[in-house]
């Protein structure tokens, strides 16, 4: 039996952060950083069965295309996300009553959808990328037993050797994303391409307001990076957990990215909410048809 301090479950039975009982939940998770996007998903559902919220954690579970969907928010970076994908996990592969693991494992498709910031001089701003593969510069997954299973270490020296990286930075980790998901994404228009998970927005990011970075020229290293057919192509804070715990937890990830910013063309799109709801109708129609 899991103990109670590490698995807590409110008074009406809900898991502690999400508020969300195992019924609540659908098969089919998308999740957004920001809460008022659940709105906006949600806004386009023919049916909504459910709503809750607690703290930055808000769900909603409806129907789009008669394909049952919990929307649900997950605040920024991958702190974050280590409690949404363990609670999400808990809700299906747990029995919350007699706190045992189940014996048949009940698999979650998990697709997030977000913004973020290009790395490539060929990526404009308003891109549809979908990360084939993610970088977790947060270094999380390194507290669980036995992530390199599940990581992709080939790609993992190459890069280390590239930007001999420093190891007074996290030890940082590449997780694939799920090919089952990926193949719904794979033509125009949206563009394949290796995401890196920051810790932060502004140094983890290359970015400089008032303080120096400890490496100035890792992001031209990160652009000129190639290995295989891969590159490089965005910087956000939430894929790598995603698909690190969903490879280890037996769950099929996705991440699909407005580009809002591109870094290395120093251009921005401040008003980019009308490219979001372009992107979360097409990622709405490829997940709940053919």
């Amino acid at each position: 039996m899991i103990p109670h301090s590490e698995l807590i479950i409110n008074d009406d039975g809900s898991i502690f952060h999400l508020h969300l009982k195992p019924e609540n939940l659908a098969s089919l998770v998308i999740l957004v950083g920001d809460p008022g996007r659940v709105d906006t998903i949600a806004s386009y559902f023919s049916q909504i069965e459910f709503t809750t919220q607690n703290r930055e954690f808000k769900t909603v579970t409806g129907y789009y295309n008669s394909k049952r969907i919990s929307v649900i928010s997950t605040g920024i970076g991958t702190d974050n996300i280590d409690i949404v994908l363990n609670e999400l996990d808990a809700l299906v592969n747990i029995d919350l009553e007699t706190r045992t693991i189940k014996n048949n494992h009940t698999p979650l498709d998990i697709v997030r959808v977000g913004t973020s910031g290009g790395l490539q001089t060929d990526l404009p701003v308003n891109s549809f990328v979908v990360s084939q593969k993610s970088i977790g510069f947060d270094g999380m997954l390194n507290f669980y037993a036995g992530r390199e299973k599940y990581c992709d270490l080939d790609f993992e020296n190459a890069f280390k050797v590239h930007t001999n990286w420093n190891p007074s930075l996290p030890t940082f980790y590449v997780a694939d994303a799920s090919e089952k998901l990926l193949a719904k994404f794979n033509s125009t228009p949206f563009i394949q391409g290796v995401t890196i998970s920051a810790p932060g927005f502004y140094g983890p990011q290359g970015r400089v307001l008032r303080l120096p970075l400890a490496e100035p020229l890792l992001n031209r290293q990160i652009e000129e990076f190639r290995y295989k057919d891969f590159r490089i192509t965005n910087f956000e804070m939430e894929s790598s957990a995603i698909y690190g715990l969903s490879k280890m937890l037996g769950h099929e990830a996705l991440t699909v990215c407005l580009i809002i910013a591109n870094r290395v063309a120093h251009k921005a799109n401040e008003s980019y909410h009308s490219a979001m709801e372009k992107l979360i109708i097409s990622v709405l129609e490829r997940l709940t048809t053919g």
